[in-house]
């Protein structure tokens, strides 16, 4: 088993390939539940338990399951572990689950989870599966948490729930509303982009070989091509 192949599966999916942020995925979620930091991270750590149960599931029955009825089935384990994940937070965490509310459900149509299903698991190991969905859950869940915390914080002064005394005649409500949060979640888009890519966008060169127009043309490239 190659170690570094495995840590390169899992750590793809919390920045590199961070669903969130690089790949653009689960929007829906993302904006309708990074008002508050408990119910991002409970958003967060429920995909997670979907992505990792469902991937492992998926990648034991590959072989078995017929290709042409190959999305159906994985709709249904990933609305199975939905529905067991569902029941649990509802049962231990009803504060969590009344927050939440129809999000949970919708984890069965997240795109993030289907495309893992589809596009890793589906032809990958057991092992490998978990460590993607490991990696990817817990991506979304620091995206989530990462935006929530700024939504939060500038726009109801407070974290989690626990109020900010010092800030709460400063607080802009904007950033807990709908656009506030396209806004901050934007703005997370384009520093994750910044650190990644470390570069700005490459210049791109253009050739005047071919061009009808050459002979004609007196730019400062068509006449260092002629030189």
């Amino acid at each position: 088993m190659n170690k570094n192949s495995n840590l390169s599966i899992f750590f793809n999916g919390i920045l590199k390939e961070n669903p969130v942020l690089m790949l653009i995925l689960g929007t829906c979620p993302t904006l309708a539940t990074t008002s508050n930091v408990f119910g991002a991270f409970g958003m967060g750590v429920a995909t997670l338990m979907v992505l990792v149960c469902s991937n492992i599931l998926i990648s034991m029955l590959r072989k078995i399951i017929p290709d042409n009825v190959r999305i159906p089935c994985y709709i249904v384990i990933i609305a199975g572990f939905v529905t067991v994940v569902q029941m649990l937070i509802n049962a231990f965490f009803p504060e969590l689950y009344d927050m939440l509310g129809v999000y949970i459900a919708l984890i069965v149509v997240n795109c993030i989870i289907l495309g893992r299903a589809e596009m890793f698991a589906s032809k990958n190991t057991v092992i490998k599966s978990a460590l993607d969905g490991l990696g990817m859950g817990i991506g979304f869940t620091l995206a989530l948490c990462s935006i929530a915390t700024i939504r939060e914080v500038l726009g109801a002064a407070s974290f989690a729930g626990i109020a900010i005394p010092f800030l709460a005649d400063y607080k802009i409500e904007f950033f807990v509303k709908a656009p506030g949060g396209m806004m901050v979640y934007a703005l997370m888009i384009a520093l994750v982009y910044a650190i990644t890519s470390g570069k700005g966008p490459k210049k791109k060169s253009f050739s005047c070989s071919g061009c009808p127009g050459a002979n004609k043309c007196h730019s400062k490239e068509c006449e260092k091509e002629d030189k």
